[in-house]
C-alpha cells in the first residue's frame, strides 16, 4: 500500500538507518577480537571490520516480504512498516557493501577516491540518462502482456552491460545487475511481467545452483572445537541483539510499542540470501577465511529461522514475563 508507505516515511528511514548502524557497530566492534585469529592472511583490519559490520547489518528483503505474505500480515500496519524499512535498509547495506568492496579492493587512498568517484558517475548515468531513455528502446513491449525476444535482448544487455562496468570500476559485478533492475519501466506492469518471465529460470536453475555452491563452500567441519562453537554462537547473539534489538529501540524511540517493536525488530533479523551473497563476496575478496565465512553463513541461517518462532513470541498479547521484565528495565 503506496500511500501507507509515505505516511510511514520518517519511521522507514529512521528505523531502517538505525537497524543498519546499530548491528554494524556491533559487528566492528566484534571484528577487534576476531581478526587476528579468523581474518584472511593479508586481508587488513579495515576491510575485515568493515565487512563484519556488514554481516551483522543486511536484512533479506525477499525473505522478510515472503514471511509478511505467508503469515498473512503484508498489508497490516506492521507489514507496511516492516517492507518500507527493509527496503531503505535494503538500499542504504548495499550501498555501504559497494564502499566496502571499494575500499577492500582499492591500493591506494587515491585508487579508492576514483573509484567511488566513478561510482557516482555511473550511478547517475544510469539513473538520469539511462533510466529516461530505456521505455523508449522497449518501446510497445512495455504494453504487451508478456515480454517479447527483442525487449528481452534489450533488457538482458543492460544488466550484463551495467554488471561488466561496475565490475571495472572496482566494485561488484552484482550492484550493477542490482541497479539495472532498479531502473527498469514499472509502465505497464512490465516489470512484473519481466520478474514472471524470468523467475522460472532463476529460481529453478539459477538459484539452486548458488545455493549448492555455498553449500559445497561452507566447511563445518572446520569448526572442529568448543573454542570454534563458542564463537559462532557469540556471532549469533552479537547479530540477534544488535539487529532485533537495536530495531526495537529504534523502532520504539519513533513511537512504536515495545510489543510492535520487538515483532519489527524479528523480521529485520532476518538475513537469507543477502547475507549470503555478501559473504561470498567477502570470501572472493581474500578478506573472510574460510573458518569465519562458515561461522558466518551458520550466523545468517540460524537468523533466518528463529525469524518466526520470534515473531509468534512477540506477537503474544501478553509477553513472557522474562521479555516484560526486559522491556520495563
Amino acid at each position: 500500500d503506496v500511500s501507507q508507505l509515505r505516511h510511514k516515511a520518517r519511521t522507514a528511514v529512521v528505523v531502517g538507518h538505525g537497524s543498519i548502524v546499530i548491528p554494524y557497530f556491533f559487528g566492528v566492534t566484534l571484528a577487534l577480537f576476531l581478526y587476528s585469529n579468523l581474518a584472511q592472511p593479508g586481508a587488513s583490519f579495515i576491510a575485515f571490520a568493515l565487512f563484519m559490520g556488514i554481516s551483522m547489518s543486511i536484512t533479506a528483503f525477499p525473505v522478510l516480504v515472503r514471511i509478511l505474505q505467508d503469515r498473512g500480515i503484508f498489508k497490516t500496519p506492521l507489514g507496511n512498516t516492516a517492507t518500507a524499512c527493509a527496503a531503505v535498509g535494503d538500499v542504504t547495506a548495499w550501498s555501504i557493501l559497494a564502499f566496502v568492496v571499494a575500499i577492500a579492493r582499492a591500493t591506494s587512498v587515491g585508487s579508492v577516491a576514483v573509484s567511488l568517484g566513478l561510482v557516482l558517475i555511473f550511478v547517475a548515468l544510469m539513473l538520469f540518462v539511462l533510466k529516461r531513455n530505456l521505455p523508449a528502446w522497449l518501446g510497445p513491449a512495455l504494453e504487451r502482456d508478456e515480454p517479447g525476444k527483442g525487449a528481452l535482448a534489450v533488457v538482458l544487455a543492460v544488466v550484463l552491460v551495467s554488471a561488466l562496468s561496475t565490475e571495472l570500476i572496482g566494485i561488484h559485478a552484482l550492484f550493477g545487475a542490482f541497479l539495472a533492475g532498479i531502473i527498469m519501466p514499472t509502465a505497464g506492469g512490465f516489470r512484473q511481467k519481466l520478474v514472471v518471465r524470468v523467475e522460472n529460470l532463476s529460481s529453478v536453475l539459477l538459484l539452486p545452483l548458488f545455493f549448492a555452491f555455498i553449500g559445497l563452500r561452507t566447511q563445518i567441519g572446520l569448526l572442529n572445537g568448543g573454542r570454534d562453537w563458542l564463537i559462532c554462537f557469540a556471532i549469533i547473539g552479537v547479530a540477534t541483539v544488535g539487529k532485533l534489538g537495536g530495531t526495537a529501540l529504534t523502532a520504539r524511540l519513533v513511537g512504536m510499542q515495545w510489543r510492535e517493536s520487538f515483532q519489527l525488530g524479528a523480521l529485520m533479523n532476518t538475513r537469507g540470501l543477502m547475507e549470503l551473497i555478501a559473504l561470498n563476496i567477502g570470501y572472493e575478496l581474500g578478506i573472510l577465511s574460510l573458518r569465519i565465512f562458515t561461522m558466518l553463513v551458520v550466523m545468517a541461517l540460524v537468523t533466518t529461522v528463529m525469524t518466526g518462532p520470534l515473531l509468534a513470541l512477540f506477537g503474544r498479547r501478553t509477553m513472557p514475563s522474562s521479555v516484560s521484565g526486559a522491556v520495563a528495565s
